[in-house]
């Protein structure tokens, strides 16, 4: 006990370094590389003055234009890029560390306001498509090496093989194609979290507006990790029921299902658990594919709109979360993991 206890100490003391090292170095890049806030105004200004004929006060002798210095430095001024690069990451890391993640150069809104106002969709999505995938992919498993090499094993192969070459995004949307609105069947939504009239329906019917257009985001979601899931937890329980403490258990008289379902099955479901933390990222994270394609207005989304726009406020605030997430998703997961196998022993 007295090694696990300090070996999450020492995890959870590197979680300010790697934090600092990973936000640093996005950082260092967003202000180094063109095509920033500044350079965005003098395009904007650079249309606003040709749809105006031109002005000879912003013009250089070659005919370019010039923005004059004091206009430079009030625009720097302004997007807070008037100091050094570590200067301003200081300045950003201690307003971080103050909850002051700045203001948005596309909402003019907080930036802790417009990300908080997106996890409610990508934690909705994000939480069932990962249960989803969970009472799919394990039930799956189990049978496909209870039966290994049956024709039910090789049939389900071909799903998962599909599972496995078509992406989430295309799944939804080859969906929405075969299912969606203007399809012939009709059915689904083309994307979106609720219908525009959902506030005016009655409970019964707003349920059901609600899954319907949840059922083709998170059929995406699942699709992300059903190969891979399904395929790793028949190789486990393959793997256990050849151990061992398996025929042991045999041996000892105990019957086939505790024998499956009590011992082989509890450590086979350890290798599961190393997905976790990333599976915590993608609840709050979203995934910018999916929620592009169904449009989605999720943390996914607003994160690949930021890079796209150059909001840099919001592109460092949705790091911070992300960064923090998917560290403390890595140490959740190997509590887990002790808590499944007590043989894990944690070094000093």
């Amino acid at each position: 006990m007295h090694g696990m206890i300090t070996y999450f100490i020492r995890r959870l003391l590197l979680i300010p370094v790697t934090f600092i090292a990973i936000t640093f170095l996005v950082y260092f890049m967003l202000r180094v590389v063109p095509g920033g806030p500044i350079e965005q105004a003098q395009l904007q200004i650079k249309m606003a003055m040709m749809g105006e004929g031109g002005s000879s006060g912003m013009a250089s002798e070659q005919g370019e234009l010039q923005i004059p210095a004091a206009a430079m430095a009030e625009l720097k001024k302004y997007y807070h890029l008037d100091k050094s690069i570590p200067e301003g990451y200081a300045r950003w890391l201690w307003g971080i560390c103050r909850l002051d993640f700045g203001r948005s150069y596309v909402y003019s809104e907080p930036v802790l306001d417009v990300i908080i106002s997106k996890f409610p969709v990508s934690i909705y999505f994000g939480l069932i498509g990962y249960f989803a995938s969970w009472l799919i992919c394990v039930p799956l498993g189990v049978t496909k090496a209870i039966r290994h090499k049956s024709g039910y094993d090789t049939a389900t192969s071909i799903i998962v093989f599909l599972g496995y070459s078509i992406p989430g995004f295309v799944a939804c949307l080859m969906l929405m194609v075969l299912l969606g609105g203007g399809s012939y069947l009709d059915i689904l939504p083309l994307g979106g979290f609720r219908s525009e009239n959902w506030a005016q329906l009655g409970f019964f019917a707003k349920i059901a507006d609600q899954l319907r257009h949840t059922a083709i985001p998170v059929l995406g979601y699942v699709m992300g990790g059903f190969a891979t899931m399904t395929i790793l937890m028949k190789n486990s329980l393959l793997d256990n029921l050849g151990a061992d403490y398996v025929r042991t258990a045999f041996a000892k008289g105990l019957s086939e299902n505790r024998v499956l379902f009590v011992h082989a099955m509890r450590n086979s479901l350890i290798p599961m658990t190393v997905g976790i933390g990333h599976a915590l990222g993608l609840l709050f994270a979203g995934s910018f594919l999916i929620e592009k394609t169904c449009n989605i207005q999720g943390m996914g989304l607003l994160s690949f709109n930021s890079v796209i726009q150059r909001d840099y406020p919001v592109i460092l605030g949705t790091l911070v979360f992300l960064v923090l997430i998917r560290l403390m998703g890595n140490i959740f997961s190997d509590v887990v993991w002790a808590l499944i196998d007590p043989r894990i022993r944690f070094g000093k």
